[in-house]
């Protein structure tokens, strides 16, 4: 059973996870639906997902929900089952879709948020969200960005040595990616790859880190073969696992791209062919330059992210 609450077109659609109704409990995203004492709010107490839904099918959502329960399990966040949320997901999906415009666009963004509830309560607070992707994604997968490297204060050990600082999950407490994207953009700049304070490449606020070598190598005949390297920092050095990240590398290796994992310094970003930030939403967006120096030819940048982004297009 689902209840609905008619929204304007394309208008943020909301819909609570709740026993009482089987699909999901559809809510008018024009007024509050959060308590003011959740712990979601008060104190970031709560794990997401994002992920880009394509003419009304959920990609990679499979990855997504084992991210999420992941990420609940180090919260010790007790969750709905995975059921429970493709019902709500479909709900969100049909009534954000019955709701835009037919020459609208057809990507449509789908958060999964769930939090430890009401503050003395037990039960957790679990909806999915459904909206209008960002403008500026799309631009920057198109055209490029410029980032800067940061210093996030940790070293690369610190995800082993202190679990609680929940590196390795997908939780609410983002100020302080949020902190790093403003102040890049106070730097001229449009996003920020993070390095360790033993100076290891990690990730970005929101995207993973990907960089290209394409390399030549004999084919064995007397002749010579490019030979294309696909690499990433390592999964263990306090990153977020992507999605992203590994449903392409499961497309690109397929496709006889050879695979690597870190460890990195930011001299691998600049000595790289091409580098990408990778995420959900925004998808691949090539990184033009780091700390204003150029990262390989605006050719080749091109070619490389023509190529992933083929290979991308078959992730379900």
């Amino acid at each position: 059973m689902t209840t609905s609450a008619s929204a304007p077109a394309n208008a943020t659609v909301l819909v609570f996870l709740n026993p009482a109704f089987e699909d999901g409990r559809v809510a008018d995203s024009s007024k509050p639906q959060l308590m003011a004492t959740d712990q979601g709010a008060t104190r970031g107490d709560g794990i997401f997902e994002s992920l880009l839904a394509v003419g009304g099918q959920p990609r990679k959502l499979p990855r997504h929900l084992a991210r999420l329960a992941g990420s609940a399990r180090t919260l010790e966040l007790d969750i709905p089952a995975e059921d429970a949320w493709r019902k709500a997901i479909a709900t969100a999906l049909r009534e954000f879709r019955a709701g835009a415009p037919e020459d609208g666009d057809d990507e449509v963004v789908v958060k999964l948020i769930a939090t430890r509830g009401v503050e003395g309560s037990a039960v957790p607070t679990c909806w999915v969200q459904a909206s209008t992707p960002p403008a500026a994604g799309r631009a920057q997968r198109e055209s490029g960005i410029d980032v800067i490297l940061l210093d996030r204060g940790y070293d690369s050990e610190v995800g082993e040595r202190a679990p609680w600082l929940l590196l390795g999950a997908k939780t609410l407490s983002y100020a302080v990616n949020m902190a790093a994207l403003r102040y890049a953009h106070h730097q001229g700049a449009d996003d920020v790859i993070f390095t360790s304070s033993d100076g290891r490449v990690l990730e970005g606020p929101t995207s993973t880190v990907l960089l290209a070598h394409l390399e030549t190598a004999d084919d064995g005949e007397g002749g010579t073969r490019t030979v294309r390297r696909l690499i990433t920092p390592q999964l263990d050095s306090g990153i977020l696992p992507g999605t992203s990240q590994g449903a392409l590398f499961a497309a690109a290796k397929a496709a006889g791209w050879e695979l690597g994992y870190g460890p990195l310094v930011p001299e691998d970003l600049y000595d790289a062919d091409a580098v990408w930030l990778i995420s959900s939403i925004r998808l691949l967006a090539p990184v033009n330059h780091i700390d204003g120096k150029e990262i390989g030819t605006a050719d080749v940048r091109r070619q490389l992210t023509a190529e992933l982004n083929e290979l991308f297009a078959t992730v379900q």
